[in-house]
């Protein structure tokens, strides 16, 4: 580590030795850490973590760039003016965090537990486990992080109600099939229950097309697959990072013959939604807007 990441660590350890005093412990992934009671400066390292942290009322010092923004997600970009980027979630620049002399670091062990030890050497370094469709067990672990445990269930409570009631507005629909699908660079693939939006989906009770009601992630699929999309309704995300590669994807199969004849796409209930809210960002902010999807996309309204 260069002479200035060096002197940035040394004015971020004696920052967290002044406020050690008040640190409370975290169970987390990769052990258990004091972290301050109220802190000031804080480094996420996952888009989800970004948006619980934003959620709970704080703005980070530092973020990873959003998969798919510039670098921000649209729907969080008003949030994160003048917040340092430090890198991706897979590709963290150590230095950088160092630099902004954070007195907390919010990581994940799936993409972060190469470098732990040398973020715990930073600054409390507070991990959760993985990254599917986990969200809320990540939030809750967030929330005690950040000293927001109570609001963090709060929030978590008013999900869980906002999805019922979607439910309840939904009736007789929930029984309709629906088919999740994403297009990447080069790849396309049908998801699963174990994901982002299909355990929002398992939650309020939509259920989906016999070959993806099933545990799992994702299967990376070739066109002869095409079949397998169909359903009484279908979600599609892109994933594109500015190169054009996966519009490309997405272009060549919505133009293949099997997928323009799918009973789904006659009957006009395949629909593009946002990659980012239905999947990248993955966390509390882009899963609320999720529901709101979902209701317009049914034209209805839940009570609230």
């Amino acid at each position: 580590m260069k002479l200035i990441a060096k002197a940035a660590l040394g004015l971020a350890l004696a920052a967290f030795a002044a406020s050690s005093a008040f640190a409370h412990e975290v169970k987390h992934a990769m052990g258990v850490t004091d972290v301050p009671e109220n802190p000031q400066r804080i480094v996420v390292l996952t888009n989800e973590g970004t948006e619980a942290v934003l959620s709970l009322g704080f703005k980070p010092v530092g973020a990873v760039r959003s998969w798919t923004g510039s670098p921000w997600y649209r729907h969080i970009v008003e949030k994160m003016d003048g917040v340092e980027v430090v890198g991706e979630e897979s590709a963290v620049n150590l230095e950088l965090i160092a630099g902004l002399q954070p007195d907390l670091i919010l990581g994940n062990k799936t993409r972060q537990e190469k470098i732990y030890d040398q973020l715990s050497a930073i600054a409390p370094t507070v991990m959760s486990e993985r990254l599917r469709g986990d969200w809320k067990v990540n939030f809750a672990l967030y929330a005690d992080a950040l000293g927001k445990k109570a609001e963090g269930e709060e929030q978590l409570k008013a999900f869980d109600d906002k999805a019922t009631k979607l439910g309840e507005a939904l009736g007789d629909k929930k029984a309709e099939k629906v088919s999740l699908i994403r297009f990447m660079p080069g790849l396309t693939r049908i998801y699963y229950k174990d994901t982002f939006p299909g355990m929002i989906f398992s939650q309020i009770g939509i259920q989906r097309p016999a070959v993806q009601d099933k545990p799992g992630f994702a299967d990376d699929v070739t066109k002869e697959r095409i079949p397998e999309f169909d359903g009484d309704h279908l979600f599609y995300f892109v994933y594109e990072t500015g190169n054009g590669k996966a519009s490309k994807q997405s272009e060549e199969w919505l133009s293949e013959p099997l997928w323009q004849n799918l009973p789904v796409v006659k009957a006009g209930k395949a629909i593009a939604v946002d990659d980012a809210v239905w999947n990248t960002a993955g966390g509390v902010i882009a899963a609320n807007l999720l529901l709101d999807d979902i209701a317009r996309v049914y034209g209805v309204t839940p009570t609230k």
